[in-house]
């Protein structure tokens, strides 16, 4: 969450206590006066499903079998730490998240907001593991007292969070899955300035809409942003050749200064007339480019830039058993991923397949000739070995794009994903 700047009075917060078992946070409460009394600042829901789990084992704790090997007594976190590795901390499966909660449901009201500064402590009792918040996170006040006046404070998100987000943040906007042929329908660059043929960050180029919706402002006085991608690739299934949808090849940003116009033919035809009558003449929007990836060309197509989102990533295994394939690595010509690389898998929303969804990397076993007896040479197929973790963070209907977040050998398009073990 960007920083804000609000006025806040005291009927808007009252008293309250900055955690434990009627946990408010600062930040929430401002939250609710910025969003019209709801704390949806952070929009991170909490499936029924995580919230079940969470509240099971919120009454027993976690065996002590589930818990990492290495799992320390207490930890105090820093800035830099995420929930993924604060659970991989705990427990042997960073995934089980909801776990990680559930262990002391009073004192973590919500999972997404652990502070930088508070003490996460590792109760054994029974054969069983709890985790409780000792103290506060540095320089929290406590009870924060307002005198009957108004203040003004800035707001920001100080909450853990679930990854490092530079390692997604381009992919939120970049690479985009589409239907066939709706590049071909979206307005198009048609002229970059003279003796140009490639543009960047800082030029100036022109683009039309199609005929029935030309490229126009949303409002008077207003720059539209806008992306620019070149032709769509097909994604294909390795094995089947199945077309399961099209990437949209991101290569920049623009801000549209000027909708297109028609300019009526002169009522005696002009020297329009020496070619057969009179013609309207187009004038085409006018776009500054604002950010480039690669430089851009006459013919890149434009597509309204999608609204911010701030969206959880609380890392889940699927709610049902799930395999698919990896069908593309992110990046022009490229077949081989490693750790914190982005890849499609051919699972979406239609699969169940969300924000989070946590799924084991399969290396596919060699095929191989067993030589150990003479006179015989059975066929070998080598079983299907873990090679890692990914998370999707980018779902489409058919396809999803997914972070690598642990990886013990390379990843290749055709290796297989399924349910974390």
């Amino acid at each position: 969450m960007q920083e804000h700047s609000q006025k806040i009075t005291d009927s808007d917060l009252g008293k309250r206590p900055r955690h434990g078992a009627t946990a408010w946070t600062i930040a929430a409460a401002v939250a609710a006066v910025l969003l019209g009394g709801t704390a949806q600042a952070q929009n991170f829901p909490v499936t029924a499903q995580q919230r079940s789990t969470a509240e099971q084992v919120a009454q027993a704790g976690v065996p002590l079998s589930e818990l990492a090997p290495d799992a320390p007594d207490q930890h105090t976190v820093k800035r830099g730490d995420t929930l993924w590795g604060i659970s991989g901390m705990f427990l042997k499966s960073p995934w089980r998240w909801p776990e990680l909660w559930g262990m002391n449901m009073q004192e973590v009201r919500n999972p997404h907001l652990i502070y930088p500064g508070q003490l996460l402590v590792l109760e054994k009792v029974d054969g069983r593991a709890r985790l409780r918040v000792a103290g506060q996170p540095s320089g929290d006040p406590g009870t924060l007292r307002l005198s009957p006046r108004t203040r003004v404070e800035a707001v920001g998100d100080l909450s853990v969070p679930t990854l490092k987000a530079h390692l997604i943040e381009p992919f939120l906007t970049e690479p985009l899955i589409v239907d066939e042929g709706l590049l071909d329908q979206a307005p198009r660059i048609v002229a970059v300035p003279e003796n140009r043929v490639l543009i960047t960050r800082g030029d100036r180029a022109y683009a039309r809409g199609p005929v029935a919706t030309p490229l126009l402002p949303a409002a008077a006085g207003r720059n539209d942003p806008y992306r620019i991608f070149r032709n769509a690739t097909p994604l294909k299934h390795p094995a089947t050749q199945q077309v399961l949808g099209w990437e949209a090849q991101y290569v920049g940003k623009a801000s549209l200064v000027r909708g297109e116009s028609v300019q009526p033919a002169p009522a005696n035809g002009g020297w329009f007339k020496w070619f057969g009558g009179n013609q309207d003449t187009v004038i085409p929007a006018t776009l500054d480019i604002v950010a480039a990836k690669e430089e851009i060309r006459v013919g890149d197509r434009l597509l309204p830039e999608p609204p911010r989102q701030f969206t959880s990533y609380a890392p889940h295994a699927p709610a049902a058993a799930l395999t698919g394939t990896i069908v593309s690595v992110y990046g022009e010509a490229v077949s081989i991923a490693g750790q914190n690389q982005v890849v499609v898998i051919d699972k979406g929303t239609a699969d169940g397949v969300d924000n989070g969804t946590v799924m084991a990397i399969l290396k596919t076993g060699q095929a191989s000739v067993d030589r150990t007896q003479p006179g015989e040479h059975a066929q070998m197929q080598l079983p299907d070995e873990r090679n890692g973790l990914l998370m999707v963070f980018r779902p489409f209907e058919r396809l999803s794009y997914a972070l690598i977040l642990e990886i013990t050998d390379t990843v290749q398009v055709g290796d297989r994903v399924s349910n974390p073990k």
